[in-house]
């Protein structure tokens, strides 16, 4: 990952590469050499002279007016949470922390003892699993485990929980969440890119995306013995209070498959205290 100073000038220039001359309506032409768009595009969309354009995008001016951010994100043609992370970056402010970021309220761990019939979990802004309950570590216990960061997990095939069709669609979810959610000054961040960025090049393809997305729900496919791959339902909910940290549940459409094998994971689980 870029130094944090930086972030911006390149989130900038990926996101401006990431832009097709075809997607804003303007030709492409048999001498374009750069990918995606021109700068001098960029800055005609968003009103604003090339050389300030390029001082951003080289990093020699990094706090851009309020204004101009509402136009680059335009300009980019950037959805609400890239919106959200211009901003943020553009500022240079932090994510709000708790005073102790590994600690799960009192109130959120009882909660888990008490949510027998569907997995939950509870994770941070850095994809750290903090907490989860019985039914969650029968879905994946190598995955939802307390520990376990998934991210880390999902690059690795012997305990990714999702089939092999699901795992680019699973991996680019995960590094757009954590890009919106972490902190670009965070040591553990760094830590978690640090790795990746060794072992692992579709990793680092993703992380030069610049790709911000929070996820807040979706859908995917669980091997629950003995249904086999079912599809199941989460939903992410913010933990009021404790900025960065977030529960996420499980659930299926009455009557599906998945509902029955969901039925059958958490009499197996049974009455297991969570581990937290």
């Amino acid at each position: 990952m870029p130094p944090a100073d930086n972030s911006l000038a390149h989130f900038l220039r990926a996101r401006r590469e990431a832009l097709q001359p075809e997607d804003v309506g303007l030709p492409r032409g048999a001498g374009r050499r750069v990918p995606g768009l021109r700068r001098e595009e960029i800055a005609d969309r968003a009103g604003i002279s090339v050389d300030y354009y390029l001082r951003l995008e080289q990093g020699r001016d990094r706090q851009p007016s309020e204004q101009v951010v509402r136009a680059l994100s335009r300009a980019l043609m950037l959805g609400p949470d890239a919106s959200t992370y211009l901003t943020r970056i553009a500022n240079r402010s932090s994510i709000p922390l708790s005073e102790d970021c590994s600690a799960v309220n009192d109130s959120i761990r009882q909660l888990l003892e008490r949510w027998s019939h569907t997995p939950a979990y509870v994770s941070d802004r850095n994809l750290d699993v903090l907490a989860s309950n019985a039914a969650a570590r029968s879905l994946a216990p190598m995955y939802y485990r307390p520990g376990t960061n998934l991210l880390l997990a999902a690059f690795d095939a012997s305990t990714s929980p999702h089939p092999r069709h699901e795992w680019e669609t699973t991996t680019a979810r995960l590094v757009s969440a954590l890009r919106f959610h972490a902190d670009p000054a965070d040591p553990r961040l760094h830590e978690i890119l640090g790795e990746l960025s060794v072992r692992s090049r579709p990793f680092r393809r993703l992380w030069a995306r610049h790709e911000v997305q929070r996820h807040p729900t979706g859908e995917g496919a669980y091997d629950i013995a003995p249904f086999g791959w079912v599809s199941l339902r989460w939903q992410v909910l913010d933990i009021p209070g404790t900025p960065g940290h977030f529960v996420t549940t499980f659930f299926a459409d009455p009557g599906s498959p998945g509902a029955r094998a969901l039925d059958e994971l958490v009499a197996r689980a049974g009455a297991a205290v969570p581990t937290v």
